[in-house]
């Protein structure tokens, strides 16, 4: 295939493999344009690398979703016995960590493959090489034997991604894992402690808690920042209730080997300025992610649209230079989202080679916290709505429930709850609703979509809910918080 544009070897190249990438050159081939995709996973301090395909697919949402089913599952084997279910012997029942692994990764190979396979079908160039700018339409791609690759193209996506930060304390690279190496590692994790409190070290926390592992997480400012706090208590509520342990408001001071091959971490309480030590098997850090943006040599390509945090500013994913454009988890001020990375790539594919206008719409994109109980949002907390709001002019419906499910096995409902999260004037605009519960990606799906169209509560509660689901304590929301009238749930079917 000849390039639109001769002047250059490529009408797009793309740098970055993941799941951005990918979705911008499919859909950029597909519409008749000449397209390369570099790709290169650098090793974790551990060791750890991976196929093509990006974060998600290798050390992301997916293996990180089959371990919170595994540990669902785990958890449903006791739930079964008082449903009738004669379970052999409970006290057997243990996960075995190299089979779960080796069950994971053998998917993530299988995805590895059908991606290669799909883009030579496609006809897009792999360069399974790191690629930094040369000039602004000159990209070098440094392969794995260490030779060098030149290549131009008309237009270049930045579409690297990000990877896990390591905090500046002694030990840390040497002997503490992320999220880049959980999922294939090659001894079961033991005891545990997570350094961080966002959504990767809180599901990591969970599942490595339900599969039987003791786990313990340090809390540097409150847990899930950015989403709406009391359902993040709801959330962490939850987790201490099944057995993890929390020490909010510490730091990490160091880590280190001991001749038993344990790790010893101490950290600080930043208010109380007390230190504390413990023994761990595994620590595993999850206290942010930093964007891929030093290796690309920017600088030549004349791009320097970045912000304090080394992520890149692109109004309409457009740099400061013209025909450099970046998607996905390296933007700054986007959520870190695959289907955020894939569609923003699409549209960006049918701006440059179909002469489409439509822009990525950032607002309003449903997202999920797969902890054991999940938490499902779309829209904004409460905090958010009271800054740009007011208090006064919102009107907050809230409940808890009971999911049907959790009566005979007498499971914990106590953090079941939900909120809508609307504009008090009527017809009563919702501005974000909010789930914890059971199957909350599920549920709050659908729901993103009546969000984008504008629902208002008037709407929602002349919906006619499903029953008996979860997803039906929506319809029923009727109470207010400013009302101060008990949210619990009187009856199940009146």
């Amino acid at each position: 295939m000849a390039p639109i544009d001769g002047t250059y070897d490529y009408d797009l190249a793309v740098i970055g493999g993941g799941s951005g990438g990918l979705a911008c050159a499919k859909e950029a081939v597909n519409l008749g344009a000449k397209v390369a995709v570099l790709d290169y996973v650098t090793p974790s301090p551990q060791g750890t690398k991976w196929g093509l395909g990006g974060t998600c697919v290798n050390v992301g949402c997916i293996p990180k979703k089959l371990m919170h089913q595994a540990a669902l599952l785990g958890e449903s084997i006791h739930e079964a016995v008082a449903y009738g279910w004669e379970v052999p012997s409970l006290n057997d029942v243990k996960i075995n960590w190299s089979a779960l692994t080796e069950s994971v990764q053998n998917h993530i190979k299988s995805v590895n493959w059908v991606t290669r396979v799909d883009l030579r079908e496609k006809k897009i160039e792999y360069i399974n090489g790191l690629g930094e700018f040369k000039d602004p339409h000159t990209i070098i791609a440094t392969l794995k034997n260490g030779s060098k690759k030149e290549l131009t193209a008309k237009n270049i996506l930045i579409a690297v991604g990000g990877r896990p930060h390591y905090p500046d304390i002694p030990g840390a690279r040497e002997y503490c894992i992320s999220s880049d190496d959980i999922f294939s590692l090659s001894h079961p994790p033991g005891k545990t402690l997570v350094v961080g409190a966002g959504y990767i070290g809180l599901e990591c926390a969970g599942f490595l808690n339900s599969l039987g592992y003791s786990a313990t997480v340090l809390v540097r400012s409150v847990p899930l920042r950015g989403f709406d706090q009391q359902m993040a208590s709801m959330v962490t509520n939850e987790m201490e209730e099944k057995g993890v342990k929390f020490h909010h408001k510490c730091v990490p001071l160091s880590v280190e080997k001991l001749e038993s091959g344990q790790l010893k971490a101490r950290w600080l309480n930043t208010e109380t300025k007390e230190q504390s030590e413990d023994v761990f098997d595994t620590v595993l850090l999850a206290t942010g992610r930093y964007a891929l943006t030093e290796q690309l040599n920017l600088a030549a390509a004349g791009v320097n649209s970045l912000s304090e945090s080394g992520k890149i500013v692109a109004e309409g994913e457009q740099t400061n230079v013209g025909h450099v454009f970046a998607v996905g988890d390296v933007l700054e001020a986007r959520p870190e989202l695959t289907p955020v990375a894939i569609h923003a790539g699409r549209l960006l594919a049918r701006r440059l080679f179909a002469g489409a206008q439509q822009h990525m719409d950032y607002d309003n994109v449903a997202t999920t916290v797969f902890t054991p109980l999940e938490y499902g949002c779309v829209g904004l907390g409460e905090e958010q709505a009271v800054s740009r709001h007011g208090a006064d002019n919102l009107e907050i419906y809230h409940a808890f429930y009971k999911p049907t499910e959790f009566f005979i096995p007498q499971r914990n409902i106590r953090n079941c709850y939900l909120k809508a999260v609307a504009l008090r004037e009527a017809p009563q605009r919702i501005l974000g609703l909010h789930f914890v519960g059971p199957v909350a990606g599920e549920v709050i799906q659908g729901f993103a979509a009546a969000i984008k169209c504008g629902i208002t509560m008037e709407q929602l509660m002349n919906t006619v809910g499903i029953h008996p689901t979860v997803a039906e304590e929506f319809t029923r929301l009727n109470i207010t918080k400013r009302s101060g009238k008990d949210p619990n749930p009187a009856s199940c079917c009146s």
